[in-house]
């Protein structure tokens, strides 16, 4: 038992408490429920915070939180309806909706796929709070009741609409489309502008990747003409072969850890040298969400960009989950080697 998951479980110890809140009377009742219901929806927040920078994920908080935050929210709807407060169909499509997500992102892991939580997702989450919030205090205050009914209404609008965001975008887990797509629509934006940039200069670019795993090669190889200016890669995730395909030296993996500045840039020298390109990117993190058995925060990343001008390190510390935190990185990749290209293109051209 941690912290993270500590704040998890008071979410479901919190669900008795407001469901007597809601169902007996005394003065103030209400207004008691509407204030517990947002400190512990605020503890949703918290926990996935706590846990992903202390490295205190686990086994047992990535099953109760998604549990902890349905059961929380559908069963002060449900007391909602009882009490003549809401509408029942609302809450069928609010539980229809986070039921179909579950199976959803259960068939995903059981394919190795991640799904993270999308902005609408996140959106739809903060309005069925703020929605929750308003239906308990519309009893004790009925000039609140015109405000609640278009706060639900827009609930109910991003619940149904973000739903069906996920299906389109996973839809290939269903078997509908031709499979996951090779990088995000950010990424290939970020990978064309990039290429552009590199065709312009007359100059190449290889990778050496751990924690992204050929991800940010894939952004490359999704750009037609690509292999105009992308050398290669290496995907060196292990430290065998941080040595013997980059020459990172044992002493300074021993010494630094696998994820630390000083191997990225080791990296990037290492896979700039060997395959001979202009330029080289290189990715070591911790994408989660586990700590790897070290006491560096989960999200941690380092990103190497050595060019003619140098070898430089640049260090993140991301929140999302696994997927997420591999994309975030290889697109800060990208940004930076955007930014380094920029300063080259000039000097080439002269």
């Amino acid at each position: 038992m941690n912290i993270p998951n500590a704040l998890t479980l008071s979410r479901l110890a919190a669900i008795p408490l407001l469901m007597v809140l809601l169902l007996v009377r005394f003065p103030g009742h209400d207004q008691l429920a509407a204030a517990l219901f947002i400190v512990f929806s605020l503890t949703d927040t918290l926990d996935g915070q706590i846990a992903r920078r202390r490295g205190k994920v686990s086994d047992l908080g990535k099953f109760l939180d998604p549990l902890a935050d349905k059961l929380f929210v559908l069963s002060v709807l449900i007391v909602l309806v009882q009490e003549g407060l809401v509408a029942a169909w609302v809450v069928v499509v609010i539980f229809s909706r986070e039921l179909l997500i579950t199976l959803l992102r259960s068939i995903g892991a059981g394919k190795g796929r991640v799904i993270a939580a999308a902005p609408l997702g996140k959106t739809k989450t903060a309005m069925q709070m703020s929605a929750v919030t308003l239906l308990i205090l519309q009893r004790p205050y009925p000039i609140l009741v015109p405000i609640t009914v278009v706060v639900v209404a827009v609930a109910v609008i991003f619940t149904i609409v973000s739903g069906i965001d996920y299906l389109v975008r996973f839809r290939y887990l269903l078997g509908f489309g031709d499979g996951a797509p090779r990088s995000d629509p950010p990424l290939r934006h970020l990978g064309s502008e990039l290429g552009n940039l590199l065709r312009e200069g007359g100059l190449t670019v290889s990778v050496a990747e751990s924690c992204t795993g050929g991800l940010l090669g894939t952004v490359f190889t999704d750009q037609p003409g690509s292999s105009a200016y992308f050398i290669g890669g290496v995907i060196a995730y292990s430290n065998e072969v941080k040595t013997d395909q980059l020459g990172v030296t044992p002493e300074l993996l021993s010494r630094h850890g696998a994820v630390s500045c000083e191997v990225a840039t080791a990296m990037a020298d290492g896979v700039r040298s060997r395959l001979g390109s202009d330029l080289a990117a290189s990715i070591t993190c911790i994408a989660g969400p586990d700590a790897d058995a070290t006491s560096k925060p989960i999200g941690l990343t380092y990103i190497g960009i050595a060019s003619p001008a140098g070898t430089r390190c640049y260090d993140y510390v991301l929140d999302g989950d696994r997927w997420s935190n591999r994309q975030a990185a290889a697109a800060k990749a990208i940004q930076l080697l955007v930014d380094e290209t920029r300063k080259l293109v000039p000097v080439v051209k002269a």
